[in-house]
């Protein structure tokens, strides 16, 4: 009573509510999120730096920045296509968690991921498949028109894995969730045979079998995460340390190359096909980032951060298939056209250059993305209601045009043809049937 009766004193000041933390759509991971933006403008960054260019008489010449002294030290982190494949991993999961619960699971998830890896590429292809005829026709020289239409299709072999690794998510899942990190360890085990028997017994050919066991073994790393493990620190700075201690091991007693990409005129490669080597490189960069990710999520939570991640987000797979296409621009003008070769990496031109090339070449990415983004998502479909051997049948043929743009590019010729309409037709057979 007494309470009720006292006048209340004047109101005190109240500090304003601390912001609410960026709300994600059902069942997104911000980390994840994150680890999939950054990878990627790791590997445009990457791109767009290091290549050493020329031109003199009709003939451009093509050289690697990071060849050059110790600088494939950089590749250690700026490789990050293991990180991709991990988050790529945690993001299937997550959304195969999410058809499930929505009863669309099994084909209908697979038709619906299948369609929004392939459609992005439709234009691509569209543009390309004519564009080095066009350029020929124009008086370009041929020997950079080659180069740069092969180049143009190089980048497609990301998708190719990662569509075959999209379709074993289902089964990976239940093999991850009866065996847990059994399952990542018997895939690092086949790695480990695979490299015996290419380096140990001259086995070359057998080395490209690592190209399914070294990806899946890090997707399947992201499954886990996605499952709820992964998560201790301890844990984290354990993979960190033993990954890249055992990459240093690997490395100085060989026959691993220290560069982590496939660097000119080295007899082996970390990277085509994949080796022991760089799957204990990314397993360091997957534990460092799981130990770094309190402090990364709570970085992407800054408003600025957040908008910046909104506005890349759905930009993201328009980037990466066409910031080589601004370069294959910047360098035709600049390289080409003017005749200005880029400088001796890591020289004084070099620093002061790299800003404004950078700079242009951004430009010229802008340009297409106010072209190209509208392409992202592919339009609103409805369900998927086909079987099983059909959307097989889809993954498999949109598999076979990315593998055959991949090998030819989009050089003149019938294979890149082929390969496009090996896509559209895998993207079509993706189509609802109407009940």
């Amino acid at each position: 009573m007494a309470a009720v009766l006292t006048r209340p004193g004047p109101a005190l000041p109240q500090a304003a509510p601390p912001p609410a933390p960026p709300r994600r759509p059902d069942g997104r991971d911000l980390f994840i999120d994150v680890l999939r933006l950054a990878g990627i403008a790791l590997v445009v960054l990457q791109h767009w730096s290091m290549p050493v260019l020329s031109f003199a008489g009709d003939r451009i010449t093509t050289g690697n920045a990071l060849a050059s002294g110790s600088a494939w030290v950089v590749t250690w982190i700026s490789q990050v296509m293991p990180l991709v494949f991990f988050a790529g991993g945690a993001a299937n999961a997550i959304s195969h968690r999410g058809a499930v619960r929505r009863g669309l699971a099994g084909p209908a998830w697979l038709a619906a991921r299948l369609r929004r890896l392939v459609w992005p590429v439709l234009p691509l292809a569209a543009v390309w498949l004519p564009l080095p005829h066009l350029l020929l026709a124009l008086g370009l020289p041929g020997q950079p028109v080659a180069v740069a239409s092969r180049l143009a299709g190089q980048l497609l072999w990301f998708l190719a894995i990662y569509l075959v690794a999209v379709a074993a998510t289902p089964l990976m899942l239940r093999l991850g969730a009866a065996y847990g990190a059994r399952m990542p360890a018997a895939l690092a085990a086949g790695a480990v045979a695979v490299d015996t028997a290419r380096f140990a017994f001259g086995l070359e050919a057998a080395g490209w079998a690592n190209i399914g066991l070294v990806w899946l073994a890090v997707h399947q790393l992201g499954l886990l995460y996605a499952d709820g493990r992964l998560r201790r620190p301890r844990t984290a700075w354990t993979m960190a340390a033993a990954g890249y201690g055992l990459a240093a091991v690997l490395v100085a007693l060989g026959p691993y190359p220290g560069s982590m990409i496939g660097l000119p005129g080295a007899a082996v490669s970390n990277m085509a096909p994949p080796t022991v080597a760089l799957l204990a490189v990314g397993a360091g960069q997957i534990g460092l980032a799981l130990a770094l990710r309190r402090q990364i999520t709570a970085l992407a939570a800054w408003p600025a951060v957040a908008r910046l991640l909104g506005w890349a987000g759905p930009r993201m797979m328009t980037v990466y298939l066409w910031h080589m296409a601004a370069l294959f621009a910047v360098t035709a003008v600049v390289v080409v056209g003017l005749g200005v070769p880029t400088p001796e990496p890591g020289g004084q031109a070099w620093l002061s250059g790299w800003p404004h090339w950078l700079a242009a070449l951004a430009l010229v990415m802008w340009a297409l993305l106010r072209v190209f983004a509208r392409f992202e998502e592919p339009p609103a479909a409805a369900p998927y209601r086909g079987g099983a051997v059909r959307v097989a049948v889809a993954a498999a043929l949109a598999g076979a045009g990315l593998l055959t743009l991949t090998v030819s590019g989009f050089a003149p010729g019938p294979a890149p043809a082929l390969g496009s309409a090996a896509l559209l037709a895998g993207l079509l057979l993706t189509r609802s049937r109407r009940p």
